[in-house]
């Protein structure tokens, strides 16, 4: 049911459940960058969307990630609802407010997310040859779960590891044949361009 082609774009099927995960991942993403706590439930079911995207087009290593995904998206709804007294939203006691990594912090962003995926790159390379590009698809699964991560923190710099994200899915996308995700991926390029400007707002409004 899913698998049903609804049209060809540049002499590629598009998948309905191409458009499924599209139209879901864009609206989550459009949620968080305007501060609403609702992204989460969108999320959950962008998770499912992708778990089924992925197996049809063999990205392994994205594959695995949606349960990891779906365990940060759950913590992200409980510390963005639950903030401690010293997170706390000025404007809503119950919102948790914006806030930045310390440099150390970004310090061990940087290093960690190169050792991660370079050695699961490696794993994936040699448990599934068949993957066309276990490095890259390994480096954008990285990034992803550490844009999870920090969003779920809320830390604005989540949005500066999301724009590599959509670039690296740009390449990634393309390399496998895919033309309707680059075009959807550009979308949330511009998406996260907005979201970094007004979650650096809401920052600066909170300090």
């Amino acid at each position: 049911m899913l698998d049903i082609t609804l049209f060809e774009l540049a002499g590629r099927p598009v998948l309905l459940i191409d458009l499924i995960s599209s139209l879901l991942g864009l609206t989550c993403v459009f949620l968080a960058g305007r501060n609403s706590k609702y992204n989460f439930w969108v999320g959950y079911l962008y998770t499912a969307a992708l778990f089924i995207l992925f197996w049809d087009k063999n990205l392994y290593a994205s594959l695995l990630l949606q349960p990891v995904s779906l365990g940060i998206n759950i913590l992200g709804h409980y510390r963005w609802t639950h903030p401690r007294e010293e997170e706390q939203s000025s404007k809503d006691s119950h919102s948790l407010k914006v806030s930045r990594l310390t440099p150390t912090a970004i310090f061990l962003c940087v290093v960690g997310t190169f050792l991660v995926a370079g050695l699961w790159g490696w794993t994936l390379d040699n448990l599934f040859p068949e993957d066309p590009h276990p490095y890259l698809d390994c480096m954008v699964t990285t990034l992803i779960l550490l844009a999870q991560l920090l969003s779920s923190l809320k830390k604005w710099e989540c949005w500066i590891v999301w724009l590599l994200v959509n670039v690296s899915q740009i390449f990634l996308h393309l390399s496998v044949g895919n033309v309707f995700m680059p075009i959807v991926c550009g979308l949330y390029l511009i998406n996260g361009l907005w979201s970094l400007y007004t979650w650096v707002k809401l920052y600066k409004n909170e300090a």
